[in-house]
């Protein structure tokens, strides 16, 4: 038998402080999300897959970043029209006004309240209006203010905005994305009627703004895949991004995207794009059809 001399005596780790453990937790986890980084790249090919330039979409293309084409929400309806995208992160109104695509369910850019970056800028009173320049990018949008003045009793005509001038700003104007944020952050006169804040006053429900669009007939099984892991990777690393970007300040990112701004399509949202749709059809705001969900 070994005499006690002989067994091994056991070592205790030294104690990490805390501040070596959270240094040590930031390691770990670097190298998991470096690894869903590569597990993400040139994931899409070889699909085709547009989205929006706009801040509130950075958390939906984490890690997809590299393969995805940019462009106005507008030019995006019109690429997949012309079947030169697969899926794009589209105004949910070009999915309602098309019977050509399907919705990746569980997905949106939504608000709930106060979304700041789709507005009506106006210097004289909501009900004086007769014209509303509207931004050219805009398709959502635009049908969400018809539909809540027309509730208002209110049938304005809608114009294209020029430019974002904001110097010549018209008395009335709907501007969305960043230059709506550029626009209410920087010096003006006008009032801002937040149109997220507007709609959920009227409903009490979230409204959904975009959707990741899918064209109808195509085996996307895969890529449904990637753009779900792409939103849970940006969802996980959300204090990384709004650590990192660079727009406006920290703390409007993180008052922004982490409060105004969600990106879960569920019962709520779609109550929401339910309740978007009835007032659709019953303000003649063209042909409506159903969205068709898959997973």
């Amino acid at each position: 038998m070994a005499s006690p001399d002989d067994i091994p005596k056991l070592r205790m780790a030294p104690l990490e402080t805390a501040e070596e453990t959270a240094h040590r937790c930031e390691r770990e986890q670097r190298v998991v999300d470096l690894q869903r980084e590569s597990n993400l790249e040139h994931a899409l090919a070889p699909f085709r897959v547009g989205s929006v330039g706009y801040l509130n979409a950075v958390p939906l293309t984490r890690g997809l970043e590299e393969e995805v084409i940019y462009a106005t929400p507008a030019k995006l309806a019109e690429m997949l029209q012309r079947d030169e995208l697969d899926a794009g992160l589209v105004s949910v109104v070009e999915v309602l006004s098309n019977d050509r695509y399907d919705i990746l369910d569980g997905i949106a850019i939504a608000s709930l309240g106060e979304v700041k970056s789709v507005l009506l800028a106006h210097r004289k009173p909501l009900g004086e209006a007769t014209e509303i320049y509207c931004d050219t990018a805009s398709l959502t949008s635009v049908q969400l203010l018809r539909v809540l003045l027309a509730e208002r009793g209110l049938n304005p005509q809608f114009k294209p905005l020029a430019s974002y001038d904001m110097a010549g700003l018209p008395d009335y104007a709907m501007l969305i994305g960043d230059p709506a944020l550029d626009f209410a952050l920087g010096p003006h006169e006008h009032e801002i009627w937040d149109l997220g804040a507007a709609w959920f006053e009227m409903t009490s429900l979230p409204f959904v703004y975009a959707v990741w669009a899918l064209r109808r007939g195509v085996e996307n099984a895969a890529l449904r895949n990637f753009l779900r892991e792409a939103r849970d990777f940006g969802l996980d690393t959300l204090d990384s991004i709004i650590r990192t970007r660079t727009e406006y300040d920290y703390d409007f990112r993180k008052d922004y995207l982490g409060w105004h701004i969600h990106y879960h399509l569920g019962s709520d949202e779609k109550r929401g794009l339910a309740k978007f749709i009835e007032l659709l059809r019953r303000h003649g705001c063209g042909p409506i059809f159903e969205p068709r969900f898959v997973v």
